[in-house]
């Protein structure tokens, strides 16, 4: 009796506390609910999403945000992933309102178990609750608040509109928000391309993303894995044959970059800090696209073309060593050392890195960064031949645990190396200016500094072009006869106390040469004695014409070698010029800005050859430039550019004094491509390592495809062009009967009919060979004879049936201005490779 009394008590007790409990929660719920948060947060849903760069095709090139988040819709998220989540999360999320009563009272137990409040019953309404509006401390105060919110939500949003946003929102580890970004950044794949396993560890994460990081706890990440997918089994989600599959299929996480449909990372670069000086901070949470004017296929082009140009100048030169050596630790059984040790090593497509297990003259065993063992023979040997025949032990490179590089083309692996010389390749229509491929270097993680916008390095020969440009307008014609012979100035006349005596590439002079073999050959001497002829002064002013800045460009004599200053972005905005007829269009390189709804807030102003871009250079003049330049592409010295079977293309090969710098710039009526090769610290390519050898193969299979289905596009003569007969060996009019070959001529500048005397004319206004040092001065003697178009002697002609080799510039670097180009500094952001970059923001546009 006295027990049963006893046990009535407790009940009663039990219940008149609960009541009160309750009476307690329904008073704060009452108190707290109406001042509880608006939902605006959530019912119009806006989550922090990143700047997106892409080509005018729509690929995605570039992204920056403080959070890596792609948005899904609930249609497109995979059954499985959805099961998963309510698995591991809230398995009755489609029968609750909000709050999960039973998952309260398991909580309960368990917290009075522990003493305090280890344990929460949060359903996937009340994280979301937490997550825009709460902390995550575990109180009573924060859980009930959590509660009402979670309530609040569910009266507000459907179950689907609720798990959308939970999808897209919650936090999962590597500042990857929402299960798509998640996706790419653990595996480098698509929601819809991940297999059950992987979809399970994906929903074990929010649990605790640091924790369950596959990347850097993999044990426990599989731990939880292993429990979803049981949870996943009992629930029915999936059945018993699909949960053994699952939990055998091995599954490994790797540290990837956020997927992007093309590498184009130098123009997303562009693009991001034209962006931060005009909204700073704010684009990194917008949700803003740019469109660039790049085209996929042209850029895959250009990415293709220079790799393959850096590695064939690499593999010329031998192969240099493993990076460095490494050697497993006592006790080691099996390949974990070497996974940890590559996964230390970045991989700079498509050199891949790995270590090498064993080696032979025929046979080299390797591991790679991603776990394979590839077995090399053969062909892919080659590069590395002389090191394992190496007799002499100590002198062996390629050993076990040597880190070395290895790339496959086709289906061969080859023993390659990263290379240490750089490059750029710049290509535009050049009827508006609209750049569709640009490659600053051989790979951006490794080094951010555009070398095709901020590396002002000397042009060289590919710079005579528009000094020969500037003679066609003082009179001077394609059949000018300009002597060939070696030009002395002496220490006095320079003023420096050092003579300057510039030659020509192989040593050799030809005499009287008409200009347009000049410039097929790339003849050092005829260049200064035509920018000797025209007047430094005039040719200086006449440049600017094309883009170029005088200051880059001193008056001295030095010019006609190319040695003043211009980045492959200026470049090719001046040989634009020549190939739409002589209008200056302003290469530029962002379309379009739209934000986060789609709106167009900025565009592009575009100019347009023939339209309303500013006509600077006769058509005549662009037309015989042309002209020229195709011979340079037929006969001259990148005669290699006829393997691509066009008659349309022409262009200039141009390499610096010692091959510190190589050139090749080149144009159809349509597409202008400008190729550079040299070393971040200016230093000697290697003998015979000219525009043409270096460059010129870059170009060559750039243009490849970037022409491919494009018709020939002969050009049309001009008004004001007569075609005439001259003699070659004089440049006089042919008379009737005589021999000779036809020649464009200005109609102002017909070739002369008769042989006059020789007339020695003096330099127009005062000229110096070198910066810093004066003028001759009046009386002074000048240089050798300049022979001007009137008086032009009779002369021979050298036949041209045969490929000549590029001349390098004979510029003394003691002496000439300026000296070669230092790379700026590489931070990409510096104010001093602002400065000087032609990228200013408002050129962009």
């Amino acid at each position: 009796m006295f027990l049963k009394k006893w046990l009535q008590l407790l009940v009663l007790a039990g219940v008149v506390l609960g009541l009160v409990a309750t009476a307690l929660v329904g008073i704060a719920a009452v108190l707290i609910y109406p001042n509880l948060p608006s939902l605006e947060a959530m019912t119009d849903y806006r989550p922090k999403v990143p700047l997106r760069v892409y080509t005018e095709d729509g690929h995605l090139i570039g992204e920056f945000g403080e959070e890596r988040r792609a948005l899904v819709s609930i249609q497109d998220v995979p059954q499985d992933l959805k099961h998963a989540i309510l698995a591991a999360e809230d398995e009755r999320f489609y029968t609750h309102g909000g709050v999960d009563t039973i998952g309260i009272l398991r909580a309960a137990i368990a917290n009075v178990t522990a003493g305090g409040f280890k344990e929460g019953a949060s359903t996937i309404t009340m994280q979301l609750a937490r997550n825009f509006y709460l902390s995550r401390e575990k109180t009573a105060t924060r859980k009930l608040n959590e509660a009402l919110l979670a309530i609040k939500i569910e009266h507000s949003l459907t179950k689907d509109q609720i798990l959308e946003i939970y999808i897209n929102q919650i936090y999962l580890g590597q500042r990857a928000y929402g299960y798509a970004a998640a996706a790419q950044v653990y595996f480098g794949k698509p929601l819809s391309k991940l297999n059950v396993a992987e979809l399970a560890m994906l929903a074990g994460l929010p649990k605790a993303p640091s924790r369950y990081n596959p990347l850097v706890n993999p044990k426990r990440a599989m731990a939880r894995q292993q429990y979803v997918l049981r949870r996943m089994n009992a629930l029915g989600f999936i059945d018993d044959a699909t949960y053994q599959v699952a939990l055998d299929t091995p599954v490994k996480a790797k540290k990837t970059r956020q997927a992007l449909d093309l590498s184009a990372d130098y123009v997303a670069e562009i693009a991001r800090q034209a962006m931060f000086e005009r909204y700073k901070d704010d684009i990194y949470s917008s949700g803003m696209k740019v469109y660039t004017t790049l085209r996929k296929a042209n850029q895959e082009a250009a990415n293709e073309a220079l790799i393959q140009g850096l590695l064939t100048y690499d593999r010329r030169h031998g192969y240099r060593g493993p990076e460095k050596q490494l050697k497993a630790p006592e006790g080691a059984t099996d390949n974990t050392w070497m996974d940890e040790a590559l996964d230390e090593v970045e991989a700079y497509p498509p050199l891949l890195p790995a270590l090498v297990m064993t080696a032979s003259p025929k046979q080299v065993e390797v591991y790679t960064k991603y776990g394979e063992v590839v077995v090399i023979t053969g062909a892919g040997l080659d590069l590395v031949k002389k090191q394992l025949n190496e007799k002499e032990p100590e002198k062996r490179k390629l050993m076990a645990g040597a880190l070395v590089r290895i790339m496959k083309l086709g289906e061969v692996w080859h023993i390659s190396q990263l290379p240490k010389v750089e490059a750029a390749l710049v290509g535009l229509d050049s009827e508006d200016g609209a750049v569709r491929a640009l490659v600053g270097g051989f790979n951006f993680e490794r080094n951010k500094f555009n070398h095709a916008t901020q590396a002002w390095r000397q042009p060289g020969s590919s710079f005579k072009p528009f000094i020969y440009s500037a003679a066609l307008e003082k009179g001077y014609t394609p059949a000018t006869l300009i002597e060939d012979e070696p030009i002395y100035i002496s220490s006095t006349e320079t003023g420096s106390g050092q003579a300057w005596e510039p030659r020509n590439y192989d040593n050799k002079f030809e005499g009287p040469i008409r200009i347009r073999t000049a410039l097929t050959k790339s003849k050092n001497m005829v260049s200064v004695r035509i920018l000797q002829g025209i007047g430094v002064s005039y040719a200086q002013d006449y440049i600017t014409r094309f883009g170029f800045s005088t200051k880059d460009h001193p008056a001295y004599l030095a010019m006609a070698l190319g040695s003043g200053s211009v980045t492959a972005w200026q470049l090719a905005g001046a040989y634009a010029v020549f190939a739409n007829g002589g209008f200056r269009v302003r290469p530029y390189i962002i379309s379009r800005i739209e934000d986060s709804q789609g709106k167009v807030v900025d565009k592009s102003r575009i100019l347009r050859a023939g339209q309303d871009a500013p006509r600077v250079l006769d058509p005549r003049n662009a037309f015989l430039m042309t002209s020229m330049m195709q011979d340079v592409a037929r006969v001259g010295t990148a005669a290699k550019a006829r393997q691509l079977g066009r008659s349309d293309l022409a262009g200039k090969t141009g390499t610096t004094n010692n091959q510190f710098d190589a050139w090749f710039a080149g144009y159809n009526p349509k597409h202008v491509a400008v190729a550079w090769i040299g070393y971040d610290q200016p230093k000697s390519l290697g003998n015979n390592e000219t525009g043409g050898q270096a460059a010129l193969p870059i170009w060559i299979n750039y243009m490849a495809e970037a022409l491919k289905g494009m018709p020939d596009q002969p050009m049309s003569v001009p008004p004001g062009i007569n075609s005439i007969k001259v003699n070659p060996y004089t440049g006089l009019r042919s008379v009737e009967g005589e021999g000779g070959y036809y020649e464009y001529f200005y109609d102002e500048f017909p070739p002369a009919d008769i042989l006059p005397e020789p007339e020695y004319t003096e330099e127009p206004d005062p000229i110096t060979p070198f910066p810093g040092h004066p003028s001759p001065g009046a009386g002074a003697a000048l240089p050798a004879p300049v022979v001007t178009p009137a008086s032009a002697p009779a002369g021979r002609v050298v036949a041209e049936t045969k490929p000549v080799t590029e001349p390098k510039s004979q510029i003394d670097p003691r002496l000439a201005q300026p000296a070669p180009a230092k790379a700026e500094p590489r931070r990409a952001e510096s104010a001093e490779a602002r400065k000087r970059s032609p990228l200013q923001p408002d050129q962009l546009f």
